[in-house]
């Protein structure tokens, strides 16, 4: 099958953006499948460095074709301004960036109701980046969402608009002590941003399936990570969409069995933002020296991330919910000063040790990582190439991985930039999906 979804296999910040930056090369479609503008993929080319929110990694490849797809919250003033940084640093986009007709679209009310519920009295933080994600899926989920293929409707909007705000309005106003909007600002809000998207738009359902019966070979990139899956994550703890491959299959239109591989991006160690349980999170003192040496801090928020030892519990739940057929590690060079290296193997949860991935955030917010210990290689893996050319020690630890994962390995990262890269199987990787 021509069809690669590349998954965020932990809490996300794996380094998707680099991967798929990677795959595209030899891709023809890189399709963008969930999230919204509170994603931050970093690409490095040439030591230049791109920070995309809503656009496709497959941008910065000269002739690639790049869709946002229906399961994706489109923030239609963020994702004007990247559009035209872009165009300023050169990148084309015109015939090449194409944006579904069926994608929610995200406005002012939707954020201000993020940051309302955020900053509650009720002191209950979820972590979000009050970027209007949640609300705007809530609405999808209501059926009270505004679609681009709705907006050559102005009465149909405008009815939209009104229902909706019969309720949010009353949340503003009596729950969160805010001001309430009023239905023809936000509708001005909406004409005014529906010229940025206007150009983009596209039944893109139509147009993937184009490209498979063509048999070109199209990349699926998403948002966040396994355990922020709003079914299989760290609920409530969690984004709220399917960031899983079977998110990536709905959120393009295109049928599971249209998916041929399904690559997990892991890091070799773990990080998370924003509120959860977090196992195997180091004490402050490492956690600043592992966010320190691995530059561990949001792409879109510059929230400081929560760093800690590579949970193994975790990354076979992902293995196991995505199917996944291979693994992505990065930052591995970010280890290179490590003496001794930790995976967690299991949880001791009271007398209990678990092996599987906890439902109940009590139990996993109880629970007690269960390490294995590796011996570091201190030096630098900055320079390698090969997996024969990583120190031994490193290739000991990888090895182990892949054999506790239960999936093969198939390339590794030591460095931001594209070159910084190993690609452990070659032949088997050489991007022919």
């Amino acid at each position: 099958m021509p069809v690669l979804a590349v998954i965020g296999a932990q809490w996300g910040d794996e380094g998707k953006g680099k991967i798929v930056d990677l795959l595209a090369e030899n891709a023809h479609v890189v399709a963008r499948y969930q999230g919204g503008a509170n994603a931050g993929h970093e690409v490095v080319v040439g030591g230049t460095s791109f920070i995309l929110h809503l656009v496709p990694s497959g941008i910065l490849h000269k002739d690639k074709i790049n869709i946002i797809g229906n399961g994706v919250v489109l923030d239609p003033e963020s994702f004007e301004k990247e559009v035209k940084d872009l165009k300023k640093r050169g990148i084309k986009v015109a015939g090449r960036l194409f944006v579904s007709d069926r994608a929610q679209l995200t406005l002012s009310l939707h954020k201000q109701l993020d940051a309302a519920r955020e900053g509650s009295a009720d002191g209950k933080k979820i972590g979000s980046t009050k970027r209007g994600i949640s609300p705007t899926y809530m609405d999808k989920a209501g059926r009270v969402g505004l679609r681009p293929a709705d907006l050559n409707d102005p009465a149909y909007c405008r009815s939209i608009i009104k229902a909706n705000l019969l309720e949010k309005n009353v949340l503003f106003q009596k729950l969160y002590g805010v001001k309430p909007l009023s239905a023809a600002a936000v509708y001005a809000e909406v004409k005014r941003h529906f010229a940025s998207v206007k150009p983009f738009q596209a039944d893109t359902t139509v147009m993937i399936h184009d490209f498979v019966a063509a048999g070109k070979n199209i990349l699926l990139e998403g948002a966040q990570g396994t355990l922020l899956d709003i079914d299989h994550g760290t609920y409530p703890y969690v984004t709220a969409s399917n960031s899983t491959a079977g998110g990536a299959a709905s959120g393009v239109g295109l049928g599971p069995t249209q998916i041929g591989r399904v690559m997990g991006v892991c890091k070799a160690y773990t990080t998370r933002v924003g509120e959860g349980p977090f196992p195997t999170e180091f004490d402050p003192k490492k956690s600043h020296l592992v966010r320190e040496l691995g530059g561990e801090y949001g792409r879109t928020t510059g929230r400081a991330r929560r760093c800690g030892w590579l949970d193994m519990v975790g990354l076979r739940h992902a293995v196991r919910v995505n199917g996944l057929t291979e693994l992505a590690i990065t930052k591995l060079d970010v280890l290179d000063t490590m003496d001794e290296i930790g995976v967690c193997v299991a949880y001791k949860v009271g007398s209990k040790t678990l092996t599987g991935f906890p439902a109940s955030v009590s139990d996993l917010s109880r629970a007690k990582p269960v390490f294995k210990m590796f011996k570091g290689w201190l030096s630098s893996t900055k320079q390698c190439r090969t997996f024969a050319s990583l120190p031994k020690n490193a290739q000991l630890y990888l090895k182990a991985v892949e054999k506790m994962a239960g999936t093969s390995i198939g390339l590794v990262s030591v460095g931001a930039d594209r070159s910084e890269t190993i690609f452990v199987n070659r032949k088997a990787f050489d991007y022919k999906f």
